[in-house]
């Protein structure tokens, strides 16, 4: 055998080695192949069934808070202005003055007005006294007259008195019947005014104590006060401004009480119901902060429906969009004055699905109320106070102590 034929011979023995071969090495690598998409395909599958399918997710949620509008209560001309923007405010505190020179007077003269009506009282008691005792004597005017008359009487059938003296008496005893009835009158008239009250219930008293409080309000509300606690936002007023009631001077907004709106589509509500615990990334802080809160309320309504022009979707050219609906979520209070928000910014929430039983809707609507003030309750109750102190000072000596 030549030596070109022993080479040609050992080439097809090589080419047939490594077509044995080459089968089984693809055979092997698409088993590879298949196995890790058949791994993947279950390790995702493992991964929805467990994690994914027990929550809902959007990256459309904003954090909401109330928004304290503050404006004044009474016409004036602003003279003070007593915090900025950004700064922190106390429930209570006086944010903006007016001008009270007006305000001042009329409270002076319902203080006055109110002094006026206790001692106005006070006089109508002692005229009913003074009533009280002429119809005493009076009666003692009448009682007289009769035993005159009595007296004079058998003097008469004995011819021993003048008919003309006895028609006195009885003109006299007639006279003294005329004035008990009279006085009477007028001590029934003089009573009626104080009748069933002390001088502090009298409705004199009482209507210009009504009229001092509302003076004494009207000049307490030229400081303008915050009703809640919080940062101020949003100053407009100006010095010097004249200013009209509800006109809107500067936002107080509580970054205490925040919550998350969280706008999911429509089929991501099935499993979402209230109660359901729920976490919230802000882009504020990013992954480090992480809030924990719960779903306290679906919306009512889709954003479209309450946007300023909705939807007009009867009409001919149509194309369906997917809708969302706000989902309120509570946050931990301890956990925003930890790391605090602002109102506006956006957040990524996600919500655990994973126990679907509760309700949807609330089943009853709360007693409390949604947000309180006693500002203007103290207000109300130390201008009480300064009225009951102007009456006491004009009672007589031995009441006021009492």
């Amino acid at each position: 055998m030549s030596a070109t034929e022993s080479a040609k011979s050992s080439v097809d023995s090589n080419d047939s080695g490594l077509a044995a071969k080459n089968p089984a090495k693809r055979r092997r690598a698409l088993l590879i192949v298949a196995g890790i998409f058949v791994l993947a395909g279950l390790l995702w599958f493992l991964l929805w069934f467990f994690v994914l399918s027990t929550r809902v997710k959007t990256d459309n949620a904003y954090v909401g808070g109330n928004q304290v509008a503050i404006s004044a209560q009474v016409p004036g001309t602003v003279v003070a202005i007593l915090a900025d923007d950004t700064q922190h405010v106390e429930a209570g505190q006086v944010l903006v003055k007016l001008d009270s020179t007006d305000a001042d007077t009329r409270l002076a003269q319902a203080r006055s007005a109110l002094a006026q009506a206790v001692r106005g009282v006070r006089q109508q008691t002692s005229s009913a006294t003074s009533a009280d005792a002429q119809v005493v004597a009076a009666r003692l005017d009448l009682k007289k007259a009769e035993a005159d008359l009595q007296r004079r009487l058998p003097l008469i059938a004995a011819q021993a008195e003048s008919p003309e003296i006895v028609q006195h008496l009885r003109d006299g005893v007639e006279q003294a019947r005329a004035a008990v009835n009279a006085a009477e009158a007028q001590a029934a008239a003089a009573h009626a005014a104080i009748e069933g009250t002390d001088v502090a219930q009298n409705p004199v008293v009482m209507q210009a104590r009504a009229n001092f409080r509302a003076a004494w309000v009207a000049a307490q509300r030229n400081a303008i006060y915050a009703p809640v606690s919080g940062y101020v936002a949003e100053r407009s007023v100006q010095l010097g401004n004249s200013v009209q009631p509800g006109q809107r001077l500067m936002t107080v907004v509580p970054l205490h009480d925040l919550w998350i709106d969280a706008n999911f589509k429509e089929s991501q509500l099935r499993h979402i119901r209230i109660g359901q615990p729920a976490s919230v990334v802000s882009d504020l802080y990013g992954g480090d902060v992480e809030y924990h809160g719960k779903v306290i309320g679906l919306g009512a309504g889709t954003g479209s429906v309450f946007s300023l022009l909705p939807a007009q979707n009867a009409t001919g050219n149509w194309i369906k969009v997917v809708q969302r609906v706000p989902v309120r979520i509570a946050l931990d209070n301890r956990e925003l004055d930890k790391h605090p928000l602002r109102i506006g910014l956006s957040t990524d929430v996600t919500v655990d699905i994973r126990h679907d039983q509760g309700s949807v809707l609330p089943d009853t609507s709360t007693p409390q109320p949604v947000a309180q003030t006693d500002v203007y309750d103290q207000m109300a109750s130390k201008a009480d106070a300064e009225a009951e102190r102007i009456i006491r000072a004009n009672l007589p000596h031995v009441t006021a102590a009492n």
